[in-house]
């Protein structure tokens, strides 16, 4: 999964995340070769990386007890309170590219991330957004 920490491109939202068309359709499509239409994308922010914070996407049997729940064209994403502070207005989106494809996450709220395209560091972290030293 890579980060896009460019939050012009994303715009703002009340929603906790959008996907894309894209990443819908692929969502979709992943969803019905595994035969459950019960899965829900589960979107996590975990402590770590080389940047603070590390993104983080699996599926769920579902939503579990104080999740926010975002329905989105027939795709359930769900995202527990403390994740959800860190990627609220978040879009999801499916790039295919020959080297780096696969699902992008626009963050508005992260003002540096880390070359392993996975590390993110919001403003509310003290220091200034610099980039990476690998």
């Amino acid at each position: 999964m890579a980060i896009d920490t460019n939050p012009a491109e994303t715009g703002t939202s009340d929603a906790i995340v959008t996907l894309t068309a894209k990443a819908s359709d692929k969502l979709k499509e992943i969803i019905a070769k595994q035969g459950r239409a019960d899965l829900a994308l589960r979107v996590y922010v975990t402590p770590g990386g080389c940047s603070g914070f590390s993104y983080g996407m699996t599926f769920a049997d579902g939503a579990e007890e104080g999740d926010a729940i975002v329905d989105h064209d027939g795709v359930t994403v769900v995202v527990d309170p403390m994740s959800a502070m860190y990627v609220k207005g978040s879009e999801i989106d499916f790039v295919d590219a020959l080297m780096g494809g696969g699902f992008a996450l626009r963050n508005p709220n992260a003002v540096s991330s880390c070359g392993c395209g996975q590390s993110f560091k919001t403003a509310g972290d003290s220091g200034t957004a610099k980039a990476c030293a690998h």
